[in-house]
């Protein structure tokens, strides 16, 4: 926009503001203790989840979130808070490391430009976070923290007993290794050769690698993992004391995925064992299922093509398609495995198993549509109450035998509910819950099997094959691992000249011969934990940042995450993206630090929102290669920071996806230079000064009416993060004052207040120009919000409608106090009535209190 179209000087107005913030530090909080620190203020922690800083910088997605809790910000510290709004950085990450392989940079140096990039466009939109709070993950007086986090992690077991983390100095047990809730395992993992990283399954699309689009294969490697599962149960029911989005606690639910059921286990019995004396044999094969009930419908057996007994049992005969079978598995990802529509693949392995309630031999199988990582790695196939199990039985021509029959007569192949339970010994004729509980207890008696709950949840792979992340503080010597002492922390990864991985599958890290040599024995562990390390307890750290002493100090933990409610932040803004894992991963780190002591709630984040997708104007995801990019620098220039901000809240309700509209921010503008130009004009100079029709006169009874109904409505729009119908009321407002002969100052004051959380940058302005002319008020971020009274908002008059035989002929203004005989004497002296009623007779009349009179001739 050109300097003669610009509506208002809207680049002069902001830059001086945002100075005079970052001058003032007006938005920067004190902790318990701390000079200036108000005990006698409520708290309000507000948290944005903090960005990846990428090279690209923000788009105008990102700040959608920013706004909201912005907004929210001003108006509780107006409303007489404490508020702890801080901003950082997640900063580790793989664009940065393969950035530096491309470049030889090293990413610390990409990292830090792009920081720098991000905070200037954040700063230019007008936040007021507290900036002195500002964290990044790579910095290591940060992941010193991080690191200590994962030794009490590593140091700590999950006491049954309890069912709380206690030092693993209290374990009884022979071995503190099996039970430690940091541990190693070999798992088979999504290996990215070109990467030369382990790969999450959300990091993997379509056998490929989401960064590169590499190949990924499938391969066990030797992993860091957290031992999350312990914590199943607890993260299940402990969301129900969370002011979440039911949606997103749902897909919490089905992540962790409880399942009630049996456990049963299947002897091997080889390939010419001729049976019952199978049992004694030593491999077993554990299955869990949720329906015990259809036992004696089970016909084969699956195993994952990774499972530990394929290589014990397998015959030699069958050997050749056994292994050629399981490549092909390792080079698919878990997604295209379980894919529902694909055509299920297998083969046989020449093994049997025995079925524990018939002692049938039933055939064994690979397939990998059955995954190593969900349950035990192993099925029951019962192909005639399973949509899978059919499908696989009938491609190989696998026995399928009914055993629960519909009870409304429907076909029993294919039949997955429940029925009654045929063609099984132990319980026939049973309906399939009371089938179920005598088939456990049968098991049970008999040391065949037990009930058991299951989750689809897994252990948490915690280790990365990269550079650009928190080294491990952990040392091994003569095969075993250790903790490093906490006075050895942080670790910090040397510098490296080359930062490819490693083709043998060991990490970067393991290039720096001398840092790996830790001592004449022991060498330091060359992983590095993942991105979601330093996301896990953040929110922690903004409580007292600069804390050298402790991850967070004791008083200012209590304080900010304090509250009557099971979670410490008050509110959590960021993207639907992070609904399952960050979330999870977070809610784990803060209950082992919870059952520690070393936090005082059991929930990190109380009440969660999530913003809504904004697309590109041609209602697509904004992508590089559709071109649909909108950069909000480029918005600012043209608009300003506040236009920007308000369209933000403008476009519609926070929660849902809106396309971005270019003419919407103008409008938007359009409506920030009608406030404008109410207040100010211009001289016979061309100098701007307070329009000659604002004065200190008292508002007439609409002008009251009108403000505090924009007061009320605006104040519960904001609590309730409707800021779309808040900026509407606000416009409302001006409408009524535009044409106004004089504009009383008291009105003009209160509407700058609700005006300043979204476009602080130009309230701010005016609010000074008001006190320069008027009484000196003090800053306006000092102001109190306003307060709205009820009775000002009642209506003194009524329309009356007058009809004359049902017909409406007339309307009348009443005072809402008017009984019936003055509504009634009211109606017949109205000339418009008294012209159709001359001459005619008047039978009665009808009054309804405070709506109509009917006269009836």
């Amino acid at each position: 926009m050109s300097e003669r179209r610009k509506s208002y000087p809207f680049d002069q107005i902001e830059p001086r503001w945002q100075a005079i913030w970052e001058e003032r530090q007006l938005f920067c909080v004190p902790n318990p203790g701390e000079k200036n620190f108000d005990p006698s203020k409520p708290k309000f922690y507000i948290l944005d989840m903090f960005p990846y800083p990428s090279g690209a910088g923000l788009h105008v997605g990102h700040p959608e979130g920013y706004t909201a809790t912005d907004i929210l910000a001003r108006y509780k510290r107006m409303r007489g808070f404490n508020v702890l709004h801080p901003m950082g950085w997640d900063a580790f990450g793989l664009p940065a490391e393969q950035y530096a392989i491309k470049t030889g940079k090293h990413p610390a140096t990409t990292t830090r430009a792009n920081i720098a990039k991000f905070k200037a466009q954040l700063k230019r939109i007008g936040f007021s976070y507290d900036w002195q709070r500002e964290i990044n993950t790579t910095d290591p007086r940060y992941y010193k923290w991080t690191q200590w986090i994962f030794l009490q992690i590593y140091n700590s077991w999950l006491n049954p007993a309890t069912n709380r983390a206690e030092p693993i100095s209290t374990y009884r047990g022979k071995n503190p290794d099996e039970v430690r809730l940091a541990y190693v395992a070999n798992v088979p993992v999504n290996w990215c050769p070109e990467l030369g990283t382990v790969l999450a399954n959300e990091e993997v699309v379509d056998g490929k690698s989401e960064v590169g689009s590499f190949p990924v294969v499938r391969r066990p490697m030797r992993q860091w993992m957290l031992r999350i599962t312990a914590y199943a149960e607890r993260l299940l029911k402990e969301l129900d004391g969370l002011d979440w989005p039911e949606g997103v606690k749902l897909l919490q639910r089905n992540w962790i995925g409880r399942s009630e059921g049996a456990e049963v286990d299947f002897a091997v019995a080889g390939v010419d064992d001729p049976g019952p004396a199978a049992g004694d044999r030593s491999y077993k094969i554990r299955v869990f299922t949720t329906r015990p009930d259809t036992l004696y419908g089970a016909t084969y057996i699956v195993l994952a093509p990774e499972h530990s007994l394929v290589d014990l049992i397998v015959t030699e005969e069958q050997w050749p398609v056994v292994r050629e079978y399981r490549e092909r598995a390792a080079r698919k990802s878990d997604l295209e495995r379980t894919e529902l529509a694909k055509e299920k693949t297998g083969v046989f392995t020449g093994a049997y198993a025995m079925n524990p309630v018939n002692n049938e031999r039933i055939p064994i199988w690979v397939a990998d549509y059955v995954l190593l990582g969900y349950g035990t790695g192993a099925i029951m196939g019962v192909p005639a109450h399973d949509e899978r199990d059919l499908e696989f039985a009938r491609k190989f021509d696998l026995q399928i035998r009914e055993v629960v029959r519909p009870v409304g007569g429907e076909d029993s192949i294919g039949f997955v509910g429940e029925g009654i339970a045929i063609n099984s010994p132990a319980i026939d004729g049973l309906p399939s819950r009371q089938a179920i509980r005598r088939i456990t207890e049968w098991l049970e008696q008999r040391g065949l099997g037990k009930g058991a709950i299951n989750y689809k949840l897994r252990d948490w792979l915690f280790s990365r094959q990269r550079y650009w992340g928190e080294p491990f503080p952990i040392v091994w010597e003569n095969g075993k691992h250790r903790a490093l002492d906490e006075n050895e922390l942080p670790v910090v990864p040397p510098p490296l000249d080359d930062y490819k991985p490693i083709g043998t599958g060991e990490p970067p890290l393991a290039r720096a011969k001398e840092w790996v040599r830790y001592s004449g024995n022991a060498l330091r562990e060359t992983n590095t934990m993942p991105q979601w390390a330093g996301s896990c307890w953040y929110y922690l750290r903004f409580c007292d940042p600069q804390n050298d002493e402790r991850f967070v100090g004791k008083e200012a933990e209590k304080y900010w995450m304090g509250g009557p409610k099971p979670g410490g932040v008050d509110l959590y803004v960021g993207g639907t993206e992070h609904a399952v894992l960050h979330l999870l991963y977070a809610r784990f780190w803060h209950k082992v630090l919870f059952d520690l002591g070393y936090v005082s709630k059991p929930e990190p984040f109380q009440r969660l929102v999530n913003q809504g997708v904004i697309l590109g104007e041609d209602n697509q995801k904004m992508s590089k290669s559709r071109g649909n990019i909108v950069n909000p620098d480029d918005v600012i220039d043209q608009y300003g920071a506040d236009a920007f901000r308000c369209y933000e809240m403008f476009m519609g309700p926070l929660e849902q996806m809106k396309p971005w509209s270019m003419r919407g921010v103008e409008g938007v503008a359009r409506f920030l230079a009608r406030i404008w130009r109410l207040l100010m004009t211009e001289n016979q100079a061309g100098e701007r000064e307070l329009s000659a029709r604002l004065g200190e006169v008292d508002p007439t009874s609409a002008q009251t009416k009108i403000t505090h109904a924009t007061i009320k409505k605006v104040t519960e729009d904001i609590e309730s993060l409707s800021f779309n119908t808040a900026i509407s009321q606000m416009m409302i407002f001006v409408n009524a004052f535009t044409n106004a002969e004089t504009i009383p100052l008291p009105a003009m004051r209160t509407f700058l207040v609700l005006l300043s959380p979204f476009a602080p940058h130009l309230s701010s302005e005016l609010w000074e120009k008001l006190n320069i002319k008027f009484q000196d008020a003090g800053d306006i971020t000092e102001q109190k919000w306003p307060a709205y009274d009820e009775r000002l908002l009642l209506e003194d008059e009524l329309e009356i409608v007058i009809q004359i035989n049902g017909k409406v002929r007339d309307r009348m203004k009443m005072s809402v106090l008017a009984n019936e005989e003055e509504m009634k004497t009211a109606a017949l002296a109205n000339r418009r009535i008294q012209e159709l009623t001359s001459g005619r007779t008047i039978h009665k009349v009808i009054v309804v209190p405070k709506k109509l009179v009917n006269v009836v001739i």
